[in-house]
């Protein structure tokens, strides 16, 4: 296979890992798409700080970096706190020497509504997690950043082909994926020059997620106020898309987790070394998930 191919390279290249020595914050890594980052990392040397809001799945994913010989540390806690925003930065830097290196800010969730009925607690919620949030940790963590010590570093901030193309029953993910591009490309531009640091962001297509899955199996999220936000989309709404919710996709498949999270290794790595304030498609899906009428 193409990845397996890739791995050969990169193992060829870098034998002792792509990110040996570096700090990686990865947030909303306790599952998912951020939980393979976060163990993909780890095999390619990093030391991984892992967050989630789940405290559980976050010393899960730790756990099984560091039984597998890697270095984890799991600081839980919800990106929608500042206070947990200066802790997770306090914490990486103290268990990583003093040093970090890389962020990748993938925690966030999707609440829909169609625009006549979504409500400001959707909106305003989303907004929070997706913009505000990101905005908050690298402000947090710019003394780790700005600096001049020769070692990479760089930001990859996760959005969605939502952002790029919209999709019905989502205008306040639409658009606050739509401004995570602007957060990573005004981060390009004040940080590059000086001090090197990358930014780019990565706007996943349909990968295979809770996200994406059913609604009707149930997965949720627990919002500060304690209420629950159900995940997915309709079941009827998939299998009305059918096969067309695969027709702009030239691999006519979704992603898996393993996948996208090898994208945002390469990103992250020094393979795109030259590669500042890029936005990375992973993969092309412009048609409504949800179908008409949703």
């Amino acid at each position: 296979m193409a990845s397996q191919r890739a791995a050969q390279i990169a193992n060829h290249l870098y034998p002792q890992g792509m990110l040996q020595n570096q700090v990686a914050i990865i947030t909303g890594s306790g599952q998912g798409i951020g939980a393979e980052t976060a163990q993909l990392f780890a095999r390619e040397g990093a030391t991984v700080i892992v967050q989630d809001i789940d405290s559980n799945k976050a010393h899960a994913v730790a756990q099984a970096i560091n039984d597998s010989g890697g270095k984890a540390l799991a600081v839980p806690g919800d990106m929608l706190n500042a206070t947990h925003i200066d802790t997770l930065v306090h914490q990486a830097a103290e268990f990583g020497g003093g040093k970090i290196h890389i962020i990748v800010n993938n925690a966030g969730f999707t609440w829909d509504g169609v625009i006549h009925k979504m409500t400001d607690k959707q909106w305003d919620t989303i907004l929070a997690l997706h913009n505000t949030a990101p905005f908050k940790l690298v402000r947090a963590a710019a003394p780790y950043f700005r600096v001049k010590d020769g070692a990479p570093r760089c930001i990859v901030n996760i959005s969605s082909t939502s952002g790029i193309h919209g999709n019905a029953g989502q205008a306040n993910y639409g658009l606050a994926k739509a401004g995570v591009t602007g957060l990573t490309k005004t981060i390009a531009k004040e940080w590059g020059p000086q001090f090197g640091v990358r930014a780019n962001t990565v706007a996943f297509g349909h990968i295979l997620t809770r996200l994406t899955a059913a609604k009707e199996e149930g997965a949720f999220v627990t919002t500060p106020d304690g209420g629950k936000v159900a995940l997915g989309i309709p079941k009827a709404q998939k299998e009305a898309a059918g096969q067309m919710a695969y027709a702009d996709i030239p691999l006519r498949r979704p992603g898996t987790a393993t996948e996208a999270a090898s994208a945002i290794l390469a990103v992250a790595s020094p393979l795109f070394s030259y590669v500042n304030g890029q936005t990375i498609m992973v993969s092309f899906a412009p048609v409504d998930l949800y179908g008409p009428g949703y």
